[in-house]
């Protein structure tokens, strides 16, 4: 009988590797922040804009929505892209009174992605990482109160095991939350950490990309000043 080839990897040992493949660096946004998350959230559509707020949010509307978010008492979150264009948000509010009455209070989730940055599973990782943000300050409730006919993020309730309840036009989930641990703030650091190095090698590319088209223009105008002189 042959023995057991001990030298192939076990499934364990690719789970790191696997997970590393996948990750999106998401960023905790904050003040600064106010212009990019306005811009993201008026590029949305009429309909986006239906589902993400639960009524057709007018231009006016949203800015009053930016300039109120309170980056000291809740979590804004964000994904960008190359060209650091904020492609997907989450705001994860802590209300100070429960949203159901005998109830303690919860942290509410509402989400938004751009069209270009949909089917890349944004949004459950914005509300994988606002989940275990809210577990690392206590809470045992993640809330979320959305139109019935917004099945994305229904669907993405569901697949992290909330409780989904429909009550006509809207409907309402709610996740419970394992208590923090070490390993789960040392998990929402190195996140915290490896998603800001992303962004600032993300912002020191651009700018050597304006550098060199700098350049490139530049020496186009020179080469065509000379050709002008020889005419």
């Amino acid at each position: 009988m042959s023995e057991p080839d001990t030298t192939a990897p076990s499934p364990s040992t690719w789970a790191p590797l696997q997970r590393l493949s996948s990750w999106v660096p998401i960023r905790s946004l904050a003040r600064r922040h106010r212009r990019r998350i306005r811009d993201h959230l008026l590029s949305l559509s009429e309909r986006d804009r239906y589902l993400r707020f639960g009524y057709p949010a007018s231009d006016e509307q949203i800015a009053r929505y930016v300039a109120g978010l309170d980056f000291d008492r809740d979590e804004v979150l964000g994904i960008f892209n190359r060209r650091l264009q904020l492609v997907a948000m989450a705001h994860l509010a802590y209300e100070p009174l429960p949203q159901r009455q005998g109830k303690p209070a919860m942290a509410e989730f509402g989400v938004s992605v751009l069209e270009k940055g949909r089917g890349r599973g944004f949004g459950a990782r914005l509300f994988e990482r606002a989940a275990l943000h809210a577990r690392n300050r206590g809470i045992e409730t993640l809330f979320i109160h959305a139109l019935s006919e917004n099945a994305p993020m229904l669907k993405i309730a569901r697949k992290a095991g909330a409780k989904v309840e429909r009550d006509g036009a809207e409907s309402e989930a709610w996740l419970r939350l394992p208590p923090d641990t070490v390993a789960s703030h040392v998990g929402e650091a190195i996140e915290r950490h490896m998603a800001e190095l992303d962004f600032q090698f993300k912002r020191h590319i651009r700018v050597l990309g304006d550098i060199i088209d700098g350049v490139a223009e530049v020496k186009s105008q020179y080469e065509d000043a000379g050709k002008a002189a020889k005419q």
